[in-house]
C-alpha cells in the first residue's frame, strides 16, 4: 500500500485511473525529459529507485521548465530529508510505501513542509 505525502502530511492516493496511459505517465529514472510528450498528461509519476539516485529531481525540474503544469509525483525511495528538494524541483507530492511511512512517520515529513521558507539557494541569489 502506498502513502501520498504532501505539505499537509500523509494522505491516501486519490488518483484512481492508474498509470501507463497518455493522461498518467509513469517515467523511469533514466528517461530523457526532452523526449516526454506530456500534452494530455494530468499526472506524471517519476520513479526513484534509490534514495541516492537524484536523477528524478532533474527530470522534474526539466519537465517544469518545458511547461508541464499538471500534477507531478515522485515515487519510490525518497526519504523525508529529501522532501524539500523534491518540492523545490517541481514535485507536488511524494508516493512512499507503507514500510517507509512507518519508519519515517508523518511528523518527520511535515517538519519539512516549510520548504519555501528555508531555501538556501534562493537566499544566496538574492
Amino acid at each position: 500500500m502506498s502513502v501520498i505525502v504532501t505539505d499537509s502530511g500523509f494522505a491516501a492516493d486519490d488518483w484512481t485511473l492508474g498509470f501507463g496511459s497518455d493522461i498518467a505517465l509513469d517515467l523511469a529514472s533514466d528517461v530523457d525529459p526532452s523526449t516526454v510528450a506530456f500534452d494530455d498528461a494530468q499526472i506524471i509519476r517519476v520513479d526513484f529507485p534509490s534514495f541516492a539516485d537524484g536523477r528524478g529531481f532533474t527530470i522534474a525540474r526539466l519537465l517544469r521548465l518545458r511547461g508541464y503544469n499538471g500534477r507531478l509525483r515522485a515515487k519510490g525511495h525518497v526519504i523525508n530529508e529529501q522532501y524539500a528538494m523534491a518540492r523545490r524541483s517541481g514535485f507536488d507530492e511524494v508516493e512512499i510505501d507503507s514500510d517507509l511511512a512507518a519508519r519515517q512517520p508523518e511528523d518527520h515529513w511535515t517538519s519539512r513542509a516549510n520548504w519555501q521558507e528555508h531555501n538556501y539557494q534562493a537566499r544566496m541569489r538574492g
